[in-house]
């Protein structure tokens, strides 16, 4: 035990989970029972590892972790304290009525992981906090922001489409103007609101097998029919799409993630490319286009979509996602669609949500106009860049025998492949009992019975020695029959 300014900090070992997460769920423990309060000083890392006889770079491993998660605030040269804003937990877990108990006390279930390989999103420490910030005042003071009476354009700001309109022209290849362009609450919105559209209750659209589950939940909440279709080593199998067609005279759609596909990272290739389009273009099939991360292209140039590509006669509802770009609590999201699509989908926007957020949308409009988002979408990349060779290198040092990878050349993941068939799902399992989130391939397939045995690890919200820890955890709790 070790006592802090106010209560004592106890560690208890747990068989199988590294000590820094013991260390760290002891802390958050006695800051839920409110015997460390809001502003407590906590020991030093050295005095603090002397006393439990343990490493102090234990010690700063379960700090670092709080700290990202908001338990903590480190003081240059004054320590490290409990967050001021958490609130006062004046009498103890173990006083409470069980209703009222933290959920871990309740149910006895292990607390949030500490670590997270997450499905490819960006790392808003990265965000550029003060520039945003200021777009953000400066939005406040506009005459469009003043002169909103809450009853705005349901496609968006004017100032953001047009500013998407420049860069998507630039930066994807399509000409287009902000006639053609609708701003929604994340990409989420866009892929329900294009379901929608161009679907009628009843309907299917074919999906990527494995594939993105959210945007079939978005499908489904449209009222389609949701298909799966395999994706090979060249993304989605064309071929198979044909045959589907000949037995479904029900599909109307198909929705593709080409760039880097969810999850496994694959392009489409060229050739699939023109014979997908060609498909579409014969049969009368509307193609949803999710370009959700093309900023992050680290070999080569970043491939066109197929919105750029697509001839007169194919309908292509082009989705995209400027969260990707910013951060994952930013939702702001687009789409680019013919005018008849696309007036459908501002009217079913328009009776969930009538107008977006207007401040928000100007402030990024800014930052679109001043080149910042730009010079921020460079620094993100070469990070990222370093974070994909980190993680690489790290699993080729601990886990070569365990699974098998292809370097992305672009995304924010590696699809990493289970040898000899371990168990990917019960690899999962006991890798979140040790503090670690990483999901197997069974969470991106609609029959999980035929799910590949695969790992989607998310690369970009972990820094380096994150994503060294993380792989660590990973070999620890890799099954018995792997070691």
């Amino acid at each position: 035990m070790v006592k802090g300014s106010r209560a004592t900090i106890e560690l208890i070992e747990i068989p199988g989970q590294p000590v820094f997460i013991s260390l760290a769920t002891a802390i958050t423990r006695d800051i839920e029972r409110g015997r460390l309060k809001p502003g407590d000083p906590l020991p030093g890392t050295r005095a603090l590892a002397k006393i439990l006889k343990i490493h102090r770079n234990t010690v700063d491993a379960a700090y670092h972790e709080l700290t990202m998660q908001g338990w903590l605030v480190a003081e240059a040269s004054r320590g490290t304290f409990v967050a001021r804003d958490l609130p006062v937990l004046a009498t103890t877990a173990a006083s409470l009525p069980p209703a009222m108990r933290p959920a871990a006390a309740r149910t006895g279930t292990p607390p949030p992981p500490l670590l997270r390989f997450s499905d490819g999103v960006p790392d808003p420490r990265l965000l550029p906090h003060a520039e945003l910030a200021r777009a953000f005042r400066r939005s406040l003071s506009t005459p469009a922001f003043l002169a909103s009476d809450g009853s705005d354009d349901p496609l968006g700001s004017t100032a953001l489409r047009a500013a998407l309109a420049g860069y998507l022209s630039q930066e994807r290849g399509l000409a287009l103007s902000e006639d053609d362009i609708i701003v929604t609450r994340g990409s989420q919105m866009a892929l329900f609101l294009a379901a929608s559209a161009i679907l009628a209750p009843g309907q299917a659209i074919a999906v990527e097998e494995p594939g993105y589950p959210l945007a079939w939940r978005a499908f489904r909440a449209a009222g389609a029919r949701v298909i799966g279709v395999p994706v090979g080593a060249h993304g989605l199998d064309v071929e198979r799409l044909a045959a589907v067609l000949a037995r479904e005279p029900a599909l109307r759609a198909v929705y593709v993630t080409p760039h880097h596909h969810y999850p496994t990272t694959v392009t489409l290739g060229a050739g699939h490319r023109l014979k997908l389009i060609e498909l579409a273009r014969r049969h009368g099939l509307a193609i949803i286009e999710d370009d959700y991360d093309h900023e992050y292209r680290f070999e080569g140039r970043p491939v066109l979509p197929l919105a750029a590509r697509a001839a007169s006669g194919t309908s292509v509802v082009f989705v995209g996602s400027l969260s990707k770009l910013l951060a994952p609590g930013i939702r702001l999201g687009y789409a680019v669609a013919e005018a008849g699509v696309l007036r459908r989908m501002a009217a079913q926007r328009e009776a969930i949500d009538r107008q977006g957020d207007l401040p928000l949308e100007q402030a990024v409009a800014a930052l679109l106009r001043d080149g910042e988002l730009g010079r921020h979408a460079r620094k993100a990349r070469r990070i990222y860049h370093g974070r994909r060779d980190h993680l690489a290198a790290e699993l080729r040092r601990h886990l070569a025998a365990e699974l098998a990878f292809d370097v992305p050349a672009g995304g924010l993941a590696i699809w990493a492949r289970a040898r000899g068939g371990i168990d990917t799902i019960a690899w999962s399992a006991a890798a979140r009992r040790a503090g670690l989130e990483v999901r197997p391939g069974a969470a991106f397939c609609l029959d999980e019975s035929a799910a590949p045995q695969a790992f989607r690890l998310g690369f970009a919200n972990l820094n380096e020695p994150e994503i060294s820890r993380a792989v660590k955890m990973l070999k620890r709790t890799r099954p018995a029959t792997a070691r």
